[in-house]
């Protein structure tokens, strides 16, 4: 179980430095502390999501409904974390873009490990 926690904590991870490499300036230069700065507020979602897996006894690999928890929750506490920092809703086009790359990231990485988990039955 613990992998695929491992999972959605590196999916977040690179969703951070992603968004950090696309909007680095003068004013905010990439750094690993900025990357740290951008992922936590949806390591709290995942973190969440996370206690419903195991409470509600999920298989953490499954695209739904494990997966999608996942999703939702980051991107729920997220974008309200930096909302809440920031004092303003979130332009549309970050919600937009910030969900979509969250969803393929989170959900990929679950696509290729149920397509190994298939031709492979120790994982």
């Amino acid at each position: 179980m613990a992998r695929y926690f491992l999972g959605d904590v590196l999916a977040i991870v690179l969703f951070a430095l992603l968004a950090r490499i696309a909007h680095q300036s003068d004013t905010m230069p990439f750094s690993a502390a900025g990357v740290a700065d951008t992922a936590w507020p949806f390591l709290i979602g995942t973190l969440v999501a996370w206690g419903i897996i195991y409470l509600a006894a999920l298989e953490p690999w499954r695209i739904a409904p494990a997966g999608i928890s996942v999703w939702l929750c980051s991107v729920i506490a997220g974008l309200g974390i930096w909302g809440l920092r920031h004092g303003e809703m979130p332009h549309w086009s970050f919600i937009l873009v910030a969900s979509l790359v969250s969803l393929l990231l989170l959900l990929g990485w679950r696509g290729v490990a149920l397509k190994f988990q298939k031709n492979d039955t120790t994982i």
